[in-house]
């Protein structure tokens, strides 16, 4: 009970309005990749949008505090460059190829100059959980000025929501959760704290954490729920029971 009276209080619902849009679509995590299409990658997120699909991508900044495009903190698995993504800048790092076609890393603000606001995108940061985030949450919102789209930033780390909660109010935010090894009454406690610092719009969560208590309890009071990274039917069936939209990989996309 207690739980719940300080989930209403330090966490409110968002109004209905601000999130509806999330559950019409489902979306491609990290665009439709496969096939010698690498994921995050331009011809990647055109096969979404020839599919009327919605689009999950992963952001990183530069070292000269751009928004790449881009999953990794390293380049080795997904290019035939090494090191961190974050000691390169940004006109280096867009003419890195990407391994299975000629794809180069895009920036996100060329990514959202492809996408025009044809579907929607999620936009994950991916935070270090240290003092460098604030930066790569200024680096996103640089990109987005001007965005008219529908369009929604996210993150494990609740500082992110926090920071455009701040500063860019209107952007959308949600907050991406998984329980792995984190089932117990400490994982429930630093589910709800997380929630409570974040102040989302709406969760992303985990598909093999689905159902769960945290997730359906949300939910009820108003907060759309996301899945990730639904692969196969038995797992879209779950998302379909437990959750609003699904974001999934390939042909498990519809």
């Amino acid at each position: 009970m207690l739980l719940r009276l300080l989930d209403t209080s330090r966490a409110p619902a968002p109004k209905p309005e601000r999130v509806s849009w999330l559950s019409e679509w489902d979306y491609a995590h990290r665009g439709l990749h496969g096939h010698g299409v690498p994921e995050n990658s331009p011809s990647a997120f055109a096969d979404a949008m020839s599919r009327d699909i919605g689009i999950e991508l992963d952001v990183q900044r530069s070292r000269d505090g751009r928004a790449i495009v881009f999953h990794d903190w390293e380049f080795d698995r997904l290019t035939d460059e090494t090191g961190p993504v974050i000691k390169r800048n940004a006109a280096d790092i867009e003419k890195i190829r990407l391994k299975g076609n000629d794809d180069c890393i895009p920036l996100l603000s060329r990514t959202l100059k492809q996408i025009s606001g044809r579907v929607p995108v999620l936009i994950e940061l991916k935070s270090g959980f240290d003092r460098r985030t604030a930066s790569l949450c200024l680096a996103v919102q640089r990109a987005l000025e001007g965005y008219r789209g529908d369009h929604a930033v996210m993150s494990f780390d609740p500082t992110v929501s926090a920071w455009f909660r701040r500063h860019s109010p209107r952007t959308m935010r949600g907050l991406v959760i998984k329980e792995t090894d984190k089932k117990n009454l400490r994982g429930t406690w630093e589910r709800h704290v997380s929630l409570w610092h974040a102040k989302p719009d709406f969760l992303a969560y985990k598909i093999d954490d689905l159902p769960s208590s945290f997730a359906t309890r949300q939910r009820s009071r108003g907060f759309p729920v996301l899945t990730w990274t639904v692969r196969s039917e038995e797992q879209r069936q779950t998302a379909i029971e437990h959750a609003d939209a699904l974001i999934a990989e390939l042909e498990e996309v519809s």
